[in-house]
């Protein structure tokens, strides 16, 4: 019998005594399960395990059948709609060959839901492992695993146990076939595929069964996740083979859920490899890929962090040589230096040693190393994607993912395609009918997804301008507040200038608005992709993944390149400043520091990066904690025989089919800050670093411990997120050589240096930087409101620029030492630019995208198929062969002669 309705109570208790007392324990704690006590078996009690589970099993109530996917619904209003699509839908899984088992809702903790337990037999997986071209074993492998003996020993404290790191032996694999059965390595029937293949092969049934009648060819009921998003059942998903805390009582099940919770999600195996093999057979090869590359991408981390730190440590080291900080800081320079307002009206006129401490900041991250540093994360970032394809090939090879995407890409179709598009053509390559979108439709769409993006950026400048707006605003405000540090505000005012408090205010707010447009346009973005009808899945990802990532490019890091690029770029100079909107407005443009706009790059940077990974980890970690909290704080006290596999299961979060782009593109923007504004915080590598290794382990426990078993899903390279990753290192190049020319002091400090320096010292670089104005000229309306007496004797202020003094020919033009500068900056993008390409394309030429060892691996496995595949063949015949001479008489030789005959032609 196919199908078992009704209780099962007794079938499925074990330990029948002390069930008074596990009722009571229920009673007074609620909805959980605890693990049961291993006591003492009885005598025949291995024997009969198997006819009468207990309710933590992942096997149907005969102990035998393996529970492959779970189906969860309860009775409401709509009870009757939703029943007959039940019903229909059951009896076509019954049709296809699926069995059923349904658990009644007054077994559940709740007495609402009923569960539906879906086992697929050998039939059913051999058929559709054949339509899928899931490869399977046909021979021990034979080929040695190479590993550097000499340095072995060094790897030992990080290396896991052998049976977890490899927890299948390896073998040569080929894509099933029911006609040639005896051909593979079959031991067992019922545990030849893995659960993780049965539940892929069970959700494709799912996807793809109708719901309507025979007589009724209604398109759009289709698939589980149109009976989802109707509510006809309200959760679909594969079983964990057992709690992550406990192994499984059953010695069918394989406890890899324990394995990986042990090894891998706890913290304090942060310093271990990660179970890559394990994570693929567990969670299939799409997870696995994300796993090998997010640890790959923090190994590599480490070397960006060292030599940032080295960096940052030179700037210390070179702090009391910092000859330009100590004249700003020096009383009897830039004490006596008057410095021009930095806004109409508000703002005073200043002492230039008033930023004395902003110039000590800057010159931490502004000096020479930075340079050095700027030019080995060019180089770094091509070492990381070379080797990274070098890895994701040797991955591929040994996950049987080589000839993957020719054998699947017509496999991969939506199941929303095949329902919205009513449209039908002949496919030239199959020569079959199948669903497409016209053209024009296709067009519609698109320019509606086009123009929604287009909305989306603009609202996001918008803000930006907006937030600029503010800086210009509140800028004045400070400098009415804070303007005299060093007499009226004794201890704030040492530490904080108007252009800090400013620039960290504003990018505080510019955080916020950041994630909240992040939050909106998260929803937007899945809507606009659906409304495109994608054909495939893989088509589906990589149009959400090119709008989110367009959209959070601008999102994230617009601010960023204003204060890098465009800051203190477009001023003017006193009597001719230049206004946001028009003089009228009186919001003049923002100037830099004499220090330099680094220092503001690099807050902007720190508060944007760190603020975002601080926020995703709270989001990762936190929520589904206090959301789980409850549920498995009971879970743990509950005896197993009254809180079953399915129920646990149940009450943990969904893992959406998009849970892993979320997770690629949090590490693609920060792989953004640490590559394209690195040069103006060596410390960036650090920060990721750290962040890094928290998540990898943040993710396993969310993977094993919060989230239900995701369906195995087949991938062979992380996506369109390679290309992107490329396209953000090629541009990371020109951001840091126009940080390091146009942000950056360093160009101008050298021209002063080898051009203009009296003595080839830096001394008298600060009085050389900054250009003379006349007082008197100031137009009234921009003059000061307040004029402290220590500056009525001035008849000059100072700003920085470089244009010839009042009284001069050339009155308050650009000096021709401005020009030579300006040479010197261009010179040096393209000297920069040039070099750091020439050094990646090299690099990238001298390292080949698959190792050579692997090359050799895949040709001499196609060799071996060939030649296994040519033996079983010429066997098979003989024994054919041989059959039909004994078995058969003469005259009826001629059938199974044309069927011999075939077969040879096919070898």
């Amino acid at each position: 019998m196919r199908r078992i309705t009704g209780k099962a109570k007794d079938e499925t208790l074990i330990e029948l005594q002390g069930s008074t007392d596990s009722q009571a324990t229920d009673e007074n704690n609620g909805n959980g399960l605890s693990s049961m006590s291993d006591g003492t078996e009885p005598p025949g009690h291995m024997e009969t395990e198997k006819l009468r589970p207990n309710k933590d099993t992942v096997f149907f109530r005969d102990g035998l059948r393996r529970i492959d996917f779970v189906l969860s619904y309860v009775d409401d209003k709509d009870g009757e709609k939703k029943q007959e699509r039940r019903r229909e839908f059951e009896a076509n899984l019954e049709k296809i060959g699926l069995e059923l088992e349904t658990e009644d809702k007054s077994e559940s903790k709740d007495q609402k839901t009923y569960f539906l337990k879906v086992h697929a037999p050998w039939e059913v997986l051999a058929k559709y492992a054949e339509i899928l071209h899931i490869k399977v074993p046909f021979k021990k492998s034979d080929i040695p695993h190479r590993r550097d003996a000499t340095f072995e020993w060094l790897s030992y404290p990080f290396r896991l146990p052998e049976n977890i790191m490899h927890p299948v032996p390896d073998h040569f694999t080929y894509p099933f076939n029911k006609d040639k059965i005896d051909f593979f390595l079959i031991e067992d029937k019922d545990t030849f595929f893995p659960p993780s293949t049965r539940n892929r092969i069970v959700y494709y049934i799912l996807a793809r069964c109708p719901y309507h009648k025979e007589d009724r060819k209604e398109k759009d009921k289709t698939g589980i996740k149109r009976l989802l998003s109707n509510g006809t059942y309200t959760t679909a998903f594969p079983l964990h083979d057992c709690r992550y805390w406990k192994r499984g009582r059953n010695p069918d099940c394989e406890s890899e859920r324990f394995n990986l919770y042990n090894h891998w999600a706890r913290f304090l195996c942060f310093y271990k490899e990660q179970p890559l093999n394990l994570i693929r057979k567990y969670y299939g090869e799409k997870i696995g890929i994300y796993f090998a590359w997010l640890g790959f991408y923090t190994e590599m981390l480490f070397f960006a962090a060292v030599m940032g730190v080295i960096c940052f440590v030179y700037g210390l080291l070179s702090y009391d040589d910092n000859i330009t900080s100590k004249e700003i800081c020096d009383p009897d320079k830039g004490g006596t230096i008057l410095m021009c307002p930095l806004c109409d009206r508000k703002c005073p006129f200043w002492n230039l040693n008033s930023t004395c401490l902003s110039s000590w900041q800057s010159h931490l991250f502004d000096n020479e190393g930075t340079v050095f540093f700027a030019i080995f994360m060019g180089i770094w970032v091509t070492l990381f994607l070379e080797f990274w394809k070098r890895r994701q090939a040797r991955l591929e090879y040994e996950w049987d993912l080589v000839d993957f995407e020719e054998d699947q890409q017509q496999l991969q179709t939506r199941p929303e395609f095949e329902i919205q598009c009513t449209g039908r053509r002949l496919n030239k390559i199959t020569q079959e009918m199948e669903p497409y979108l016209p053209f024009t439709t296709k067009c519609a769409r698109f320019c509606l997804s086009g123009a929604t993006v287009l909305f989306w950026m603009s609202l996001i400048v918008a803000c930006i301008i907006g937030v600029i707006a503010y800086r210009l605003a509140v800028y004045a405000a400070f400098a009415s507040i804070i303007k005299d540090p060093l007499r009226k505000i004794q201890f704030v005012g040492r530490f904080i200038t108007p252009q800090l408090a400013t620039s960290v205010t504003a990018s505080c707010i510019n955080f916020v608005i950041i994630m909240i447009l992040n939050f909106l346009y998260e929803r937007v973005a899945v809507w606009i992709t659906d409304l495109e009808i994608p054909k495939t899945h893989l088509e589906y990802e990589n149009r959400l993944t090119t709008k989110m990532f367009l959209f959070q490019f601008v999102n994230y890091y617009s601010s960023c390149f204003y204060v890098a690029f465009f800051k203190g770029k477009f001023v003017g100079y006193p009597g001719h400043y230049k206004y946001m909107f028009g003089e009228s407005s009186s919001l003049r443009n923002e100037e830099c520091d004499p220090g330099g706009c680094l220092i503001e790059l690099t807050t902007q940077l720190v508060i944007v990066m760190a603020g975002k990974q601080m926020c995703g980890n709270i989001q990762e970690a936190l929520l589904p904690v206090m959301r789980n909290w409850w549920n498995s704080r009971r879970t743990r006290r509950h005896p197993e025989t009254q809180y079953s596999r399915w129920e646990q299961d149940h009450v943990l979060l969904n893992f959406s089919q998009l849970g892993l782009f979320y997770e690629y593109l949090e590490m693609v923007i920060q792989f953004g800050f640490i590559t394209l504004f690195v040069a103006s915080f060596p410390l960036a590598p650090l920060l990721a670093l750290f962040n890094n290794i928290l998540e990898i382990r943040v993710d396993a426990w969310k993977f094993t411990t919060q989230f239900r078993r995701p369906v195995a899903t087949k991938a062979r390279n992380i996506g369109s997120w390679q290309e992107i990753l490329n396209a953000v290192a090629i541009l990371s190049v020109v951001t840091n050589a126009f940080i390091m020319a146009f942000t950056s002091d360093m160009i101008p400090r050298m021209v002063y240096l080898y051009a203009y320096s009296q003595n080839s010292s830096m001394s008298g670089y600060i009085n050389n930087s900054l250009s003379v104005y006349q007082i008197t000229q100031i137009k009234k309306p921009h003059m000061p409101e307040e004029r402290s007496g220590w500056f009525d004797n001035s008849t000059n202020c100072r700003y920085r620029d470089y244009r010839y003094p009042p009284g001069h020919e050339q009155e308050y033009k650009h000096t021709m030492q401005f020009w030579h500068i300006l040479a010197a900056k261009m010179a040096f993008i393209i000297i920069m630019e040039h070099v750091v390409f020439v050094v990646k394309f090299f690099v990238a030429w001298m390292i080949p995208d698959v190792p050579s060892g692997v090359k050799a691996r895949i040709k001499r496995e196609r060799y071996l198929i060939q030649e296994y595949l040519h033996n079983y063949e010429v066997e098979r015949l003989k024994i054919q062969l041989s059959a039909s001479f004994i078995t058969e008489p003469p005259s009826d030789m001629s059938p199974s002669l044309d069927k011999h005959e075939t077969l040879s032609e096919c070898l």
